[in-house]
């Protein structure tokens, strides 16, 4: 059985699963039925050098689980914080049939869901892009939102000048125009991604265009956000699931605690928005709030899967 188990490292998946080939395969999934929130619960476990972090899912005949480490004390030994691995599994059998780098799976998964959402939420001219935050996040959702809505614009901001001109230059590299930025330049672009650990709102809301979409996937605590009250009041809000979003979001559980009715602080689900049963406010700001839910893990995996066989690759 070991032999026929494959390995899929970061440059497999990066070659091979297109950001187009993974935002349509999440799309096409919510249209086929899939429904956020019923995903199993996770389970951590405390271990003497951190904590591990199993996250299982099944959509249809797709199963897998992503076993995630934490260690705090890995900095110090020039380690990642966080490590771990994707399995997927064959469905009806359980049988395993792939490992897969669980870094580049989450990179490519959360950028790719945030894109549905902008695809599906944002006017259709939109082309200006500001994203909050330096990491391997705000690059992915660059390149995820400019496969969707091709982008003329993109600006960087972040709280280190180096940090943001790597990114800055990494951006052009891809072949996107991009500059450093201020959070007053939210008021400039019709699309916003926020992609931090910030604890407190990045940016006042009402400097953003009228019909501007926000994603928010930096924060997946009940006691921190991103964005600020008056958004998810204001906005049209679409998150993966309420379950998860009603335990996890801080944006959303910290705007109803500051009195935002709880049917106004989330107008829809994923698969609402996908199945086209979601009337999105004219006029008004979208917001797409993601705390990550393994049903999106497994069926990227799949699609990544799907990619490498019909790419020949064995």
């Amino acid at each position: 059985m070991a032999d026929s188990i494959r390995f899929i490292d970061r440059a497999a998946l990066e070659r091979t699963l297109s950001w187009t080939q993974a935002i349509d395969a999440l799309d096409n999934a919510l249209v086929s039925g899939a429904a956020p929130g019923n995903t199993p619960p996770r389970t951590f476990v405390e271990m003497s050098g951190g904590q591990l972090i199993l996250m299982p899912g099944e959509v249809g005949p797709q199963v897998g689980v992503k076993v995630v480490s934490v260690s705090p004390g890995n900095a110090a030994r020039g380690l990642p914080r966080i490590q771990g691995v994707h399995i997927a599994f064959d469905g009806p059998t359980l049988r395993p049939v792939a490992v897969i780098d669980a870094e580049s799976l989450t990179l490519r998964r959360t950028a790719s869901v945030s894109a549905l959402a902008v695809r599906r939420l944002s006017t259709a001219d939109s082309n200006s892009l500001l994203v909050f935050g330096t990491g391997p996040q705000a690059s992915s959702h660059a390149l995820a939102i400019n496969a969707v809505r091709p982008l003329k614009q993109v600006v960087v901001v972040g709280r280190r000048v180096e940090a943001v001109a790597t990114l800055v230059d990494s951006l052009e590299g891809e072949g996107l125009p991009a500059r450093a930025g201020t959070p007053e330049d939210v008021a400039n672009v019709d699309l916003v991604a926020c992609c931090t650990t910030a604890t407190e709102p990045l940016f006042d809301s009402n400097l953003l265009r009228p019909e501007a979409t926000v994603v928010a996937v930096g924060s997946h605590e009940p006691a921190v956000r991103e964005v600020d009250t008056n958004l998810v009041r204001r906005a049209t809000v679409v998150v993966e699931s309420r379950g998860s979003a009603l335990g996890q979001a801080g944006d959303i559980i910290l705007a109803i605690a500051d009195g935002v009715p709880e049917n106004h602080a989330i107008t829809a689900d994923l698969h609402e928005l996908a199945t086209g049963r979601l009337a999105i406010t004219a006029g008004a700001p979208r917001l797409f709030k993601s705390v990550g839910e393994a049903w999106c893990d497994v069926v990227t995996a799949t699609a990544a899967l799907h990619a490498i066989s019909s790419d020949g690759m064995r």
